[in-house]
């Protein structure tokens, strides 16, 4: 028994690989990051930093950036810049769908590595940390319920009933991930979750936004650092 867990190095999956610490074991876990070309990959770093903390296996796999060749995506390299506003004020704008920042089907490309390597390692599960927020009005629709649902019966049929694809934080929304992760002791001094690619955090992007708000809501200061001044205290 043990579990694969996808490894961003941002607050959510760092939850999560907290979660599967305490379920299984460290010396069950492997965690598992990705590049794909995308612009703050910064974040790998901030991967192995989070494993290392908590002393289990990371594993570095790499997706072909050819494969998004087309994508506007502003996460990926060499594409426009990163819109500095909420996905709130985004979709109240634009409508449902996905945001400037959704990468193709990264999830699902991921997911599947995540499942052949827990296959291989003979390891039960796969994890990942999809929550509410970034499924709301379709912003990110491989975090969505129906998504999970889905590539959970996929990974399952196509190992046999091997692996089990788990999203332990897919029913919370951020503020739930901050209030869940200080009760796990987890470090989010490490983490990261700007998009850009600056060595610290900008603040303003929607990731960032997103991330100060779950701390506030939780009436606590974020341990990063960040490139604007922010109000802790006013909502």
């Amino acid at each position: 028994m043990g579990q694969v867990v996808l490894l961003s190095g941002g607050m959510d999956s760092a939850v999560c690989l907290a979660l599967a610490i305490r379920k299984y074991g460290k010396e069950n876990i492997i965690a598992l990051a990705f590049s794909y070309g995308q612009k703050h990959s910064r974040e790998i770093q901030n991967a192995q930093n989070v494993a290392n903390y908590f002393d289990v296996k990371i594993v570095v796999a790499n997706i072909d950036a050819q494969i998004f060749q087309g994508s506007s995506s502003t996460l990926l390299q060499g594409n426009g810049p990163i819109e500095h506003r909420s996905y709130g004020e985004i979709i109240k704008e634009s409508g449902e769908g996905t945001v400037d920042t959704y990468v193709p089907f990264r999830n699902g490309l991921m997911l599947s590595q995540a499942a052949a390597l827990a296959y291989s390692q003979e390891l039960a599960e796969v994890s990942y940390g999809a929550h509410s927020d970034d499924a709301a009005g379709s912003a990110y629709p491989d975090c969505s319920p129906l998504f999970f649902e889905s590539m959970a019966k996929a990974i399952s049929a196509g190992t046999g009933g091997n692996v089990t694809l788990v999203a332990p934080l897919i029913r919370n929304n951020k503020a739930g991930v901050v209030k869940m992760g200080i009760k796990l002791s987890v470090p989010f001094e490490l983490t990261r979750s700007c998009y850009e690619t600056d060595s610290v955090s900008c603040g303003q992007c929607g990731t960032c936004r997103d991330r100060i708000e779950a701390f506030k809501k939780n009436g606590l200061k974020d341990p990063i650092e960040y490139a604007i001044k922010i109000e802790w205290n006013k909502d």
